[in-house]
């Protein structure tokens, strides 16, 4: 049984390019709800003893809804009284193909999966016989251009963790040179002290989010609640550009202030007291507000990463797997190189971070561990989400209903200019977002409305629907939010 309704056609919404999906996409989701039905007040009864008693036995106080995953289906999320709402914020980002998409729903069920799930090895020392199988028909097939290696890791931050990892351990190996560890190297790492935990840094920018573990957590800078009270190394952040919109009206400015934040770059790289080992930069900033940069900064930035001998590490634990209108990000750059390490995880369903120099793989066993290194499970349930993503074009649609989002959202902003400010976004897919001067309020009522939402930084409201939104669920949305502007 599939999951649309039978009058969702992506063939009436597609480019030309994607017509000849629309009859396999139509059988997808046909027990998706046509339109949101909100019939309780929120939260309803049902939510609200649900709630009580979760929290009992857990901490519940980030919860924003309690969800029936039995009958959310598609773009659609329902919660314990039944409400139904159209999704656009996909569990943080974190769902592509959709609530109990089919496939993937298989490819749990299959005998590789059993195995992965009854036995799950500890990567490390006891890969299965069908673990290259298992990366090279799914997540290698995904890689970004120029990386063919990958390190399997759990979770967003883990991956980052691990990718900084790499860095540390390339950066000395290259200071060592082809020698042994010294006594005096094994004995002081023991004691946190150099030359055996030399005093390295990895550099991140303001705003940056790049996860809550310890390594992670120091070059996140998004919001003061991640970092509150928990000790952090003394790493350097550099600004990131603050762009004005629109940006046609201010090219010279936003070339200036790219301009400036690169020079900062380099005078960080050069005068750190703690030399910089490597740079981490998301494509967009996700978590500290949707902040954008053009192309070209980030081509400056890998400029300036290889002439200094740093390395670059592209964070698209949210960006990537397709909702920019590209798999990854980072590819509307046009780079002169590749980076030098790509982190992944959400819409993946798995984690790790892909690279390509050989050099990034420590010459000793045991130096990037730990008992599983990620989870064949995850990998095979990315394989699914990689043949729904190939088979029904799912970047092309993403970018194609994010062009037909965008242009109404700039219409909306034109007839409400105090309601949608810093419309951001513009040919980067669904991944869309604005200013809203009273962002929490517009939340709040697009939810009793039937539309979840999600916000980031101090005032963003910001869009994350699954790959599978199309031009009518657009419609829906912005709708919903001219409803909410013209009640005013």
């Amino acid at each position: 049984m599939s999951l649309l309704p039978s009058s969702f056609r992506l063939g009436r919404i597609a480019a030309p390019g994607l017509k000849h999906h629309a009859r396999q996409y139509a059988t997808l989701f046909e027990n998706q709800p046509q339109r949101p039905d909100v019939h309780t007040v929120l939260p309803g009864p049902l939510s609200v003893e649900g709630r009580a008693k979760l929290g009992r036995v857990f901490d519940t106080g980030a919860m924003r809804m309690l969800v029936d995953y039995e009958r959310s289906q598609g773009n659609y999320i329902v919660d314990a009284d039944q409400n139904q709402f159209l999704d656009t914020f996909s569990q943080i980002a974190s769902i592509a193909v959709g609530y109990n998409n089919p496939h993937v729903a298989k490819a749990i069920t299959s005998p590789e999966m059993v195995r992965a799930m009854v036995n799950r090895p500890a990567l490390g020392n006891f890969p299965s016989t069908d673990m290259a199988d298992i990366l090279t028909s799914g997540l290698l097939k995904a890689a970004p251009p120029g990386l063919s290696s990958i390190f399997t890791a759990s979770t967003g931050s883990d991956a980052n963790e691990t990718a900084y990892k790499a860095a540390f351990i390339w950066r000395r190996a290259v200071e060592r040179g082809d020698v042994d560890f010294t006594p005096e190297e094994i004995a002081s790492s023991m004691n946190n002290k150099a030359p055996g935990a030399p005093e390295y840094s990895i550099m991140s920018f303001d705003g940056g989010f790049h996860g809550r573990t310890f390594g992670s957590l120091a070059t996140t800078r998004s919001k003061a609640i991640h970092k509150l009270d928990v000790p952090s190394f003394d790493w350097p952040s550099a600004p990131f550009p603050k762009l004005q919109y629109p940006l046609d009206q201010f090219a010279m400015e936003n070339a200036a202030e790219e301009e400036r934040c690169i020079h900062e770059v380099e005078r960080i790289i050069d005068n750190n007291p703690k030399p910089v080992a490597a740079v981490v930069v998301e494509p967009i900033q996700s978590e500290g507000g949707d902040n954008h940069a053009s192309a070209n900064f980030f081509r400056e930035l890998r400029r300036v990463t290889e002439r200094r001998g740093v390395l670059l590490i592209v964070d698209e634990v949210q960006t990537g797997v397709g909702p920019s209108g590209k798999f990854w990000a980072h590819e509307h750059w046009n780079l002169p190189s590749p980076p030098d390490m790509v982190t992944f995880s959400k819409k993946a369903q798995a984690a790790g971070f892909y690279y390509g120099r050989k050099d990034l793989r420590p010459k000793q066993p045991y130096r990037q561990f730990n008992t599983w290194m990620g989870d064949p499970a995850r990998a095979l349930v990315f394989k699914a989400i990689w043949e729904e993503i190939s088979r029904l074009n799912l970047v092309e649609n993403a970018a194609q209903t994010g062009k037909h989002l965008f242009d109404s959202l700039e219409a909306l902003a034109k007839k409400y200019p105090h309601e949608i400010l810093n419309l951001r976004g513009k040919d980067r897919g669904t991944f869309i977002a604005w200013d809203s001067p009273r962002r929490d309020d517009v939340i709040s009522k697009a939810l009793r409305k039937g539309i979840l939402i999600g916000g980031s930084g101090a005032r963003a409201i910001r869009l994350r629907p699954m790959l599978i939104f199309q031009k009518q669920h657009a419609d829906m949305l912005v709708e919903t939010l001219e409803s909410i502007f013209r009640d005013e």
